[in-house]
Order: C-alpha cells, then structure tokens, then sequence
C-alpha cells in the first residue's frame, strides 16, 4: 500500500528524446500552451477555498459571536500551517509527480472547507460545556483545526506551479509568463470574492464554503487530465536546447549535474544572501497583502457604512485590477531593467504607502474614489508580492530546487500573514482602524527599506 501512494505522487522517469525537430516543435507548442492555462485555472481555483473567509467574516463573527481578535486567530491558523507547508511540500514539489501532486492537494483542500462549516453544524455557541469548556471554545478551536489543515493543503498549490512554469519556460521568457501567471492571484480572490458574496448573501455564510469546495473537486478531477510534470517525462528536451538559450554557466546541465539535491539547495538556498533578504522582505509584503485582502470587508462595512455587497465590489476591485500590476511589474523588469527586478519594486513600494494615504482618507460618501484607491492598492501590492518571493526567488537561486526556493521565501511570507491577520484584529481592537492603516503602512515602509539595500548589494556584487 505503501509503495503505491509513493509510486502514485513520484515524479515520472526522463524519457528519452526519439522525436524528429518537428515533432519535438508541435508537441512542446501544445503543451506549453495546455501547462499554462492549466496551472493559471488551478491557482484560480485554489483562492476560491481560501480567500472566501474573507468575504465570510462579518457574517461568521455576528453569527458565532467571535470578537476581531478571534476571527484574526482563526485565519492565522491558515497562514501558518500554509507558511510551514509551502516549505515542505515544495522540497518534496522538486521530486515528485505534478500532475498527481497538485489536484491531491486540491480535492482535500475542498474537504476541509466542507469539515469547517459542519463544524458550526455540530458544535453551536452556548453555554454547553465540552470537558470544563464552553462549546463556544471547543468550536473555535476545531474550525481552527479545519482551517489550519485546509492552509497545509493550500501549500501544496504554489510549488508545483514554479516547477511547471520553470522547466516549461526559459530564461528569456519568463518573466512575462510568470506576471501573466501570477494574475491568477487576483483573479482568485476576485472569483472568491464575488462567489461568496453572491452565496452569502443568498444562503448564509456557511455556503461561502460549501459551494467554492464542490467547485474545487470538480476541476481536481479535470486538471489531472490536463497537468504533465517535467518536459524530460514525456521524451522532450530540456526548454534551453529547445529554445537554443544558454543556461547559467554556474548551473550545470540536467544530465551532467552530480551534485545531490541537498547541496544543490545548500549552496543556492541556505547559504544565498539573496534569497535570506528576499525572504525577509516577503515578511512584509504578505503583512499588508493579507491585512487589506482579509480585513477590507469588514473595514468598510464599519467605518464607512457599506453594505456587504458594496465591500465586497471594493475589495473585488483591489483583486481584478491588481492583476494588471503583476503583469506591468513582469514586463517592464523584463523590458526596461534588463531583468533587474528590484528598481521596480521599490517603485510600487513608495507608490503604496500613498495609495494607503489616500483611501483611509477618502470621506465615505465618496464611492467611486474608494474603488480607484481600493485598485491602486492593489496594482502596487501585486507586483512586489508576484517578484519578491516569486520570480526574484527562483531567479536568485536554481531551476533544480524552483519549488524549494519557492517554499523558503514561502514560509517567511506566511509569517507575515500570519502577523497581519491576528496582529491587524489585535491593532483594531486595541487602537482602531486607524491603527490598522498605521501597520500596514509602516510595514510597507519597512520593506522598503530592505529593497533598498537588496539594490545596494546587487551593485556591489556586480562590481566585484
């Protein structure tokens, strides 16, 4: 039993390459092309089961009378399992089967979204004791534990996409296919958003649950059709002799490379200045993506008096125009800096914290500005969070451990997301919105900071 669950999610065998130049053209042409929309639907649907609580969290804390500290601790609960997972599911990514690995993931990530709204099903507040303790205690702590599992499972998801768009796409290319991937963030939570609104508001909160998880199992079913691993697996070359490109002249050819995986990931991940920085600047990337994707909501609803629907249209304007600057920040790094990713970082930082500025300080009555702030925050939140801990990681370190490198910087970002989901309850509850708007600023602030003398290293590492 065993052998097989190892042998089903092992990555397939290189093959080798028996097809004529034509045949090889045609067959990378299709599923180039079939890899792309596969992983841009499978990451698009992977929001829809993790970003609905968002959307859900007015309802879920009026219902289950849970205070903003508490809603912020059942979310963090994602963040950390997702940070913890993101890491090791992308060292076991690097070697195992992506078309297995990935709708796996998908289907229990589903369940667990199923599992967390029964709980509220079996478990209502009250004044029944579990054991010596409130069922209003035991029910936070076991949707915890849904959600907390449902974050491992959404870790799953990320990985295997940086392999597949590593090793179907070159150096010169990717770029401008990792920002036009990387909208599927948006996308995401912009379908997340609008489902579960629509849902909520139709069937109560528990549908912004159920609904996106069947959603979920269907298309797993469907992108293990549709998803191959490696070019190597199916008898094609590898994409740097198919697109005659060079590969870094420190990264050795696929077939000539006798390092282990584990040196190839201490020299270019554990022991890489880069990477450490890129790391810790991901910490405060994530603390202000997460504190405006999760808490916009409920920041509208009670500060400015919006309905759910209008605060969920807001907060679905941050996420479908926010795709724009991950492609923007993609093509203009690609086009204009050569490559260089970090100037264009800075840019959206400082870009940002005014963005910030001025929706905290657009008088409520004022509707149509709170869209074009709510889509500035998020154009400028896009870009750092697609080429921090994305693209800059990947590039920074090895094709042979893109999903290691991925989870690394991973981990770090869900530090942060962890902190900006119970650290912004906490700051309201303690200080107001307001305060919320201070932390995301200044979080901002900070990784501007870091950037900067990211640009600084760079300089003087070329230098030399």
């Amino acid at each position: 039993m065993t052998n097989k669950f190892i042998e089903f999610f092992k990555e397939p065998q290189a093959q080798p390459v028996t097809m004529s130049d034509d045949e090889v053209k045609k067959t990378y042409a299709h599923f180039r092309w079939r890899i792309f929309y596969s992983s841009f639907i499978a990451y698009v649907v992977f929001h829809i089961c993790r970003k609905n609580i968002a959307v859900a969290l007015p309802s879920m804390g009026e219902a289950l009378h849970l205070s903003n500290t508490e809603l912020g601790l059942l979310g963090s609960t994602l963040y950390v399992t997702y940070g913890i997972g993101k890491f090791i599911n992308g060292v076991i990514a690097d070697k195992a089967n992506v078309r297995t690995f990935l709708p796996t993931a998908l289907i229990l990530s589903a369940i667990c979204n199923i599992c967390f709204a029964l709980s509220a099903v079996f478990i209502t507040p009250g004044h029944v004791s579990f054991f010596g303790l409130p069922s209003a205690t035991i029910l936070l702590w076991v949707m915890a534990f849904f959600w907390g599992a449902n974050g491992w499972f959404q870790s799953c998801g990320f990985p295997p996409v940086a392999k597949s768009l590593s090793y179907w796409f070159s150096n010169s290319e990717r770029g401008t296919k990792w920002s036009l991937w990387s909208t599927s963030h948006q996308i995401g939570v912009f379908a997340a958003v609008m489902i579960s609104g629509f849902v909520i508001d139709k069937f109560g909160w528990m549908a912004a649950f159920y609904i996106p998880a069947i959603i979920c199992i269907i298309v797993g079913f469907w992108l293990f059709d549709r998803l191959r691993d490696k070019p190597q697996t199916i008898g094609l070359p590898d994409v740097e002799k198919f697109r005659e490109e060079p590969v870094k002249c420190e990264e050795p050819e696929e077939d000539e490379d006798t390092r282990s995986y584990f040196q190839i990931f201490k020299e270019n991940i554990l022991c890489n200045p880069v990477i450490w920085m890129l790391a810790i600047a991901y910490i405060f990337v994530y603390i202000i993506r997460f504190g405006t994707e999760d808490w916009l909501v409920k920041y509208l609803v009670e500060v400015k008096g919006n309905s759910l629907t209008l605060a969920s249209s807001k907060l679905s304007s941050l996420a479908l125009v926010g795709a724009g600057g991950a492609i923007f920040a993609g093509v203009i790094s690609d086009k204009i800096y050569k490559g260089n990713r970090t100037p264009i970082n800075i840019i959206f930082l400082l870009c940002l914290i005014l963005s910030l500025l001025a929706f905290a300080a657009n008088p409520a009555e004022n509707n149509l500005m709170d869209f074009i702030y709510a889509a500035m925050i998020g154009v400028f939140t896009a870009g750092p969070q697609m080429l921090i801990g994305g693209l800059c990681a990947v590039e920074s370190s090895s094709k042979k451990v893109a999903s290691a490198s991925i989870g690394f910087t991973g981990i770090f970002g869900y530090i942060g997301a962890a902190l900006s989901s119970s650290g912004t309850g906490l700051v309201v509850d303690k200080f107001g919105w307001n305060g919320a708007i201070g932390f995301w600023m200044i979080s901002t602030a900070i990784c501007v900071v870091i950037c900067t003398i990211l640009l600084v290293y760079e300089k003087i590492r070329k230098r030399a």
